[in-house]
């Protein structure tokens, strides 16, 4: 098992297929983009999943996210979630997406074993998507979500981010829609995971703020600690129910000690945390012909030394030096 000296087991496995991304969200890059990965950077098709294959059998993982930069993007998922899905005992499978591939990747992924889809979604307002992306594609992304839930890849979930100035006022009509289609919404306060080193404390928007919007038309129930368990997000009941909202609070109410995740990132190197500043590489041991039991071996060498926190409730909490697209949501 992947067990760190806080007692915490991870069991979830994030793994970044692509640093690549055909968005340019203002809270994420550059709108000219950043240095790619080459391709011999990247791992293979078959090395993702041994890596996978590794942490399922040996290492005692239960869920798997596909994540990126945007995992739609790469060429092989299909065929890698395929695989994945053949494994014994066969993990749980999502994919974090910005939703534009969906419409015509949904049945397949489907078809191949993928159980759901978490898909960002920031506004309901075309121009605003347009300013917060830089790409005009808010009706492909909508489109690919109602392709995912027609394909039965739910629940669908979707992931917003609410920034000052742009879509800060639009918290209840996203969760007013969400209720209507039926999929589940969670706010993620943003963080400091930009490639332009450009967050700031003052001034986000909080969870507190969030909430404070919500209720002004919905009246909002805590499902409380014993229901939430590792998951990131707090949730609530939705006017009486079945609909929830969820708000992922990592800057002003971290939950790093029930967390149960493992990062791998696209060049094969694993992080025990969104924000930690060290990394341990499992691309070297692979193609230096290492057996599963050292990859195994050196995987729980690297989650023994995950920290306590996050550290983003310090004030002199210093960003990672790679960016969201390179490590993976």
């Amino acid at each position: 098992m992947l067990l760190d000296t806080y007692g915490r087991v991870a069991t979830d496995l994030r793994v970044s297929l692509t640093d690549r991304c055909n968005l340019r969200c203002t809270y994420c890059m550059p709108e000219e983009g950043l240095q790619w990965l080459g391709k011999s950077d990247l791992l293979t098709d078959d090395e993702i999943v041994r890596l996978i294959r590794i942490a399922v059998t040996q290492l005692g993982i239960t869920e798997v996210r596909f994540t990126g930069g945007e995992p739609l993007l790469r060429p092989g998922l299909v065929g890698i979630v395929e695989q994945c899905a053949a494994l014994e005992p066969r993990p749980k499978m999502s994919l974090t997406t910005n939703g534009i591939g969906l419409k015509r990747t949904a049945q397949a992924l489907k078809a191949a074993g993928l159980d759901r889809v978490n898909v960002s979604l920031d506004t309901l307002r075309p121009e605003v998507f347009k300013t917060l992306t830089r790409r005009d594609r808010h009706k492909d992304v909508i489109e690919g979500m109602a392709a995912a839930r027609e394909a039965g890849l739910t629940p669908v979930k979707v992931n917003a981010v609410l920034m000052p100035g742009l879509n800060d006022d639009e918290a209840p009509d996203l969760l007013a829609w969400a209720v209507e289609n039926e999929y589940e919404l969670r706010f993620i306060e943003q963080m400091p995971l930009d490639a332009q080193h450009g967050w700031k404390r003052d001034g986000m928007i909080t969870a507190g703020d969030i909430l404070e919007s919500l209720r002004t038309r919905f009246t909002l129930t805590e499902e409380g600690a014993d229901e939430r368990g590792s998951a990131p997000a707090e949730r609530w009941v939705v006017d009486g129910g079945p609909a929830t909202v969820g708000v992922i609070a990592s800057v002003t109410r971290p939950f790093c000690g029930a967390c149960d995740r493992t990062r791998l990132t696209a060049d094969g190197q694993v992080r025990t945390c969104l924000f930690a500043t060290e990394e341990s590489d499992l691309r070297a041991a692979l193609r230096s012909g290492a057996p599963d039991e050292e990859i195994a071996r050196q995987w729980k060498v690297a989650m023994w030394g995950k920290k306590a926190g996050s550290g983003l409730d310090d004030p002199s909490f210093l960003q990672p030096d790679r960016p969201m697209s390179a490590i993976g949501g």
